[in-house]
């Protein structure tokens, strides 16, 4: 298949396929007339890269994948350089998460306080039952 009918087929865009061939992750075969041809197979490794991308690896994260496919394993997480990958994101995302809840604690500590104060400052503003209303200097004495 030519380029824009893997493009169309992958759901990307041409440009982004020529990058993948630069980049040495889509091979670049190409026809006697000089056109791009594509596989079934390539639509396959785009489609790895994509699923990869979609949980948040970088592009390169992704080489190990792509390199198990071309290398005739039925899935691109099975050899151990791609295994290895998998630990490392677990492990990024496993730090992002402890960031992200130790923020959360700090925001809520936040708002808990932020929450006490105004409820102090509502309570103190509130006049208690039966007490006069405070009188402004400028107000003249009621009757």
């Amino acid at each position: 298949m030519r380029i824009g009918e893997l493009a169309e087929r992958a759901g990307t865009t041409t440009r982004t396929l020529r990058y993948y061939e630069s980049l040495g992750l889509l091979p670049a075969r190409r026809t006697g007339n000089g056109y791009r041809s594509y596989d079934e197979e390539d639509l396959r490794l785009l489609q790895q890269i994509r699923t990869l991308r979609d949980f948040g690896f970088e592009l390169e994260e992704t080489r190990p994948f792509v390199e198990c496919l071309r290398s005739g394993h039925p899935a691109g997480d099975s050899c151990p350089a791609s295994l290895e990958v998998y630990r490392r994101k677990l492990a990024e995302l496993d730090e992002c998460i402890a960031r992200l809840g130790a923020i959360r604690e700090r925001v809520g500590t936040q708002l808990d306080q932020a929450e006490r104060a105004r409820a102090e400052l509502e309570a103190a503003a509130t006049t208690p039952a039966g007490a006069p209303e405070p009188r402004c200097e400028l107000t003249p004495p009621g009757p």
